[in-house]
């Protein structure tokens, strides 16, 4: 009998031997057996769901337009901003001449995760920015960067996803406070290390202070993406994971809703 496997899977195990953080060890037949672990670090999308408080922002809304008693068939329609719950800053996102999330390249969407946690540091400031001094702690503890990599910065925030007050910081005057990435890191992952996309669990890659959106240039200058809203952080190893990254393909979209999987060996 043939046994046919998803072609995402193909491309875990692929990308899981390219890994040199210990991913190496999973194989497509690990994954395709179920001796894999998948966790998925995606919000589901409500009502209540978190989103950019821009002003022509609005939430996540889901309308039934047919139904099983009366059309034969459940359908719904739905209107959401593209910067909504766990999402995708596309390149075209801040900067011109870039591309839209429909033309991110597949390969580019699946590569070695690195977790890096800020928790205590986002414990006692709010405004906290992940340090190039973070960044050599963590390698010297768990390795080099490795090229290619995803980065994702823990801060603890997903704490108050369900308090949207408490998730932006919102102050007495209405600012925003929340951890991130500061634009020194961030220069140095994707310039030095050459990562794919860098990723967090707040609401931005820049913090909620930012007024200039430093980080989000950067990145978005490189050809690369950010990766917002990012869940279940806490579920993973520093290294050692495979990350999927599944975006909504919206046409010359500058982000939209995703996916995001990561794929580890059992524990």
């Amino acid at each position: 009998m043939i046994r046919f496997i998803p072609a995402c899977l193909v491309l875990v195990a692929a990308a899981a031997r390219a890994d040199d953080s210990g991913a190496g060890a999973l194989t497509l037949n690990d994954v395709a057996a179920g001796r894999a672990d998948i966790v998925d670090l995606s919000y589901s999308l409500d009502a209540r769901t978190n989103f950019w408080p821009g002003e022509k922002y609005e939430p996540f809304t889901l309308e039934t337009i047919a139904t099983l008693e009366k059309d034969g068939v459940l359908s719904k329609t739905m209107r959401l901003p593209e910067h909504i719950g766990t999402h995708i800053d596309a390149p075209n996102h801040f900067e011109r001449d870039q591309p839209g999330v429909d033309q991110i390249a597949p390969r580019d969407l699946i590569g070695p995760g690195v977790v890096i946690d800020i928790t205590p540091q986002a414990e006692t400031d709010a405004d906290y920015g992940l340090t190039i001094d973070d960044i050599a702690a963590w390698e010297q503890e768990h390795g080099r960067i490795p090229k290619g990599a995803i980065v994702l910065l823990r801060t603890g925030w997903g704490r108050f996803w369900s308090m949207p007050e408490r998730f932006q910081g919102r102050d007495a005057l209405g600012g925003l406070h929340f951890p991130a990435y500061t634009g020194e890191a961030a220069r140095l992952l994707i310039h030095e290390r050459g990562v794919r996309g860098l990723g967090v669990d707040t609401l931005s890659i820049d913090r909620g202070v930012s007024k200039t959106f430093e980080v989000h240039h950067i990145v978005n200058a490189a050809g690369r993406y950010g990766l917002e809203n990012v869940a279940a952080l806490e579920r993973l190893p520093p290294r050692g994971v495979t990350l999927i990254v599944a975006p909504m393909k919206i046409e010359s979209g500058t982000g939209g809703p995703t996916r995001i999987f990561a794929v580890l060996p059992q524990r």
